[in-house]
C-alpha cells in the first residue's frame, strides 16, 4: 500500500517514504503518480515530474489509461503518464459560472476522476464545487450536471460490475444506478454528512464512507468518523478512530478488503468491515488529513 500525506508519500510495507510539498492525490500502477500543486511526479528512486501546473486528481484505467485534473479545472490524457494531451474545455458547459472553490473562491477544479469499468470511454468527473459531469466518448465531449446531483462531490466509486455509482459530496450522500441520470439518497443513520471518501465491496450494497459534521470539522479541527452501510442503514464504525483529534479518512476497497487511513492509523478489514486490524498506528503517521490512498 502507498499512503499520501501534504508532505510525503509513504511504501506501508517498506516504511521507506518520499518526500514531496504540497501533494494532493494519488494513483498507483506500475509507476505510482503523485499530483502537487506544483506536477505531477513519478515514484521510484527519485520523483521524476511528468507534468507541470497544479494537480488536483488523477486516475488510471486497469488498461493503462491515464487521466489528470488541474486547478483551473481542465482534463488532460496520457497513454504512458509521461505525456500528456487535453481534453476539450470543461468551461464551456453551461453551469460553469456557477462554479467556484469556497476558499479559493475565484477559482474551482477538479477534485475526482473515476473511470467506469462497466462501459469503455465512460469517465466521471467532480469539479469542486459546482458540479459532476460525465463523458461517454473518452472525453471528446462533456455532459453536463443534471437536476438533483450532488454540486460539492469529493469522491466517486462506481461498482466495477453494476456500474453503481457511490457519492461522497460535502453537501451530502448519494448513489446512481444509471450513470448519474438519476439519483438517490440513503441518508439513515448517517448522522455527520460532510462526506468525504466512498468504497464499495464486492457486493453492491456494501460500502464504507468518511464523513464529518462539515468542513471545518474535517479538514481543520479533526472531528470525524467512518460509517458502514450493508443495506440496511449506515452505522458509524465505532472500532476505528473517531471524533475529536481524527482528520476525515480516506478509505478504499477491494473485493471484501477494506482499509481506512486517517491521521490516527491506517486499518485494515479482510470481512467487509466487520472486524478490522491496525497496520500502522497513529503515532507513526503524519497529524495532519491523508491526501491519498493506494491499494496493493
Amino acid at each position: 500500500m502507498l499512503a499520501a500525506f501534504p508532505d510525503r508519500v509513504l511504501d506501508v510495507e517498506s516504511g521507506s517514504e518520499t518526500r514531496l510539498s504540497d501533494v494532493t492525490c494519488l494513483a498507483g500502477g506500475e509507476r505510482p503518480l503523485v499530483g502537487t500543486t506544483d506536477g505531477l511526479y513519478e515514484l521510484g528512486g527519485d520523483p521524476v515530474r511528468r507534468f507541470e501546473g497544479h494537480v488536483t486528481a488523477v486516475a488510471r484505467t486497469a488498461d493503462g489509461d491515464w487521466w489528470l485534473g488541474t486547478e483551473p479545472s481542465a482534463v488532460y490524457r496520457s497513454d504512458d503518464g509521461r505525456s500528456w494531451e487535453a481534453l476539450p474545455d470543461l468551461t464551456t458547459l453551461p453551469s460553469s459560472d456557477e462554479w467556484a472553490f469556497p476558499p479559493r473562491p475565484d477559482t474551482h477544479h477538479v477534485r475526482w476522476l473515476a473511470p467506469d469499468p462497466t462501459r469503455a470511454g465512460r469517465w466521471y468527473v467532480a469539479v469542486e464545487a459546482g458540479a459532476l459531469v460525465r463523458t461517454d466518448d473518452g472525453g471528446a465531449t462533456w455532459r453536463d450536471r443534471v437536476s438533483g446531483a450532488r454540486r460539492d462531490t469529493h469522491e466517486l466509486a462506481v461498482h466495477p460490475e453494476t456500474g453503481r455509482l457511490y457519492c461522497a459530496a460535502g453537501d451530502g450522500y448519494a448513489e446512481s444506478t444509471d450513470g448519474g441520470d438519476s439519483w438517490h439518497y440513503p441518508q439513515d443513520g448517517l448522522d455527520e454528512r460532510y462526506c468525504w471518501s466512498v468504497a464499495v465491496g464486492t457486493d453492491p450494497d456494501l460500502r464504507v464512507l468518511s464523513s464529518a459534521r462539515s468542513a471545518g470539522h474535517a479538514h481543520r479541527r479533526g472531528s470525524s468518523s467512518v460509517y458502514r452501510n450493508a443495506g440496511d442503514g449506515w452505522e458509524r464504525i465505532d472500532a476505528l478512530p473517531h471524533g475529536e483529534g481524527c482528520y476525515r479518512a480516506v478509505v478504499r476497497a477491494a473485493g471484501d478488503r477494506f482499509v481506512v487511513l486517517s491521521n490516527r492509523g491506517l486499518y485494515e478489514s479482510a470481512d467487509g468491515g466487520d472486524s478490522w486490524t491496525e497496520v500502522v498506528p497513529g503515532d507513526d503517521l503524519p497529524d495532519a488529513p491523508p491526501a491519498g490512498l493506494v491499494l496493493d
